[in-house]
């Protein structure tokens, strides 16, 4: 396990503002008294916190098909329903929505092997990440693998009122990997992915998911 580069500036800003906020209470209140001790329990765990938000675990992708959709996030299922999908491929398309608390890994990888065909930003709202018209509504950024027989897998990566900033380093044309990283969200947010209405749906409403580790789908081999 290491910690994510996106979280060194924050982690260091997190130390200043504990220690100006340590000095202003050592200088103004008497040592000892039990204001300190609340403070230093409180201040530990917004650290501890900060620093855990932005871990990132050694993982090996679970993987054995190369038609098997691994989970992109860690999270849970909030959704899984047949949608019309309309900024890419306009047609039904099912639905399955991964929600991360900011107690999850927040970092995304590419959930199967191929290639980026397609990335969009979008800006938008900051709903609360499990509302249904958050997908459609709030900041989000959606990237797209072709898999090599030719299949089209989309995950779009959805800001929360937490989550403040999506980042992408998906590009098209990029080489795709299962286990290789292409993004991550703070501070609590969203992924949905949108697949074949044949896939084969391997996960259920409220199931615990972990990215590598959980298969979503297998999709039909052309």
């Amino acid at each position: 396990m290491h910690i994510h580069r996106e979280g060194y500036k924050i982690i260091i800003f997190t130390l200043l503002i504990i220690s100006v906020l340590l000095s202003t209470l050592n200088h103004f209140v008497p040592e000892q008294h039990w204001i300190h001790y609340v403070i230093y329990l409180l201040v530990a765990g917004w650290l501890i916190w900060t620093i855990a938000f932005f871990r990132v675990p050694h993982r090996k992708p679970v993987k054995k098909d190369d038609n098997q959709v691994l989970s992109a996030a860690d999270g849970t299922i909030v959704a899984i329903e047949e949608v019309d999908e309309h900024e890419y491929f306009k047609d039904r398309r099912i639905q399955i929505s991964i929600f991360m608390s900011p107690f999850n890994v927040h970092v995304n990888w590419y959930p199967v092997a191929g290639e980026v065909s397609y990335t969009q930003y979008h800006p938008g709202k900051f709903l609360v990440a499990y509302h249904p018209k958050s997908s459609t509504e709030n900041e989000r950024n959606t990237v797209i693998v072709r898999t090599h027989d030719g299949q089209e897998v989309l995950m779009r990566q959805i800001a929360g009122v937490l989550a403040r900033r999506i980042i992408n380093y998906a590009v098209n044309g990029d080489k795709a990997l299962p286990g290789k990283e292409f993004g991550i969200i703070r501070f609590g947010s969203r992924v949905d992915f949108f697949l074949p209405t044949d896939a084969d749906i391997q996960v259920k409403m409220g199931q615990k998911v972990r990215a590598q580790q959980t298969i979503i789908a297998s999709l039909k081999k052309k």
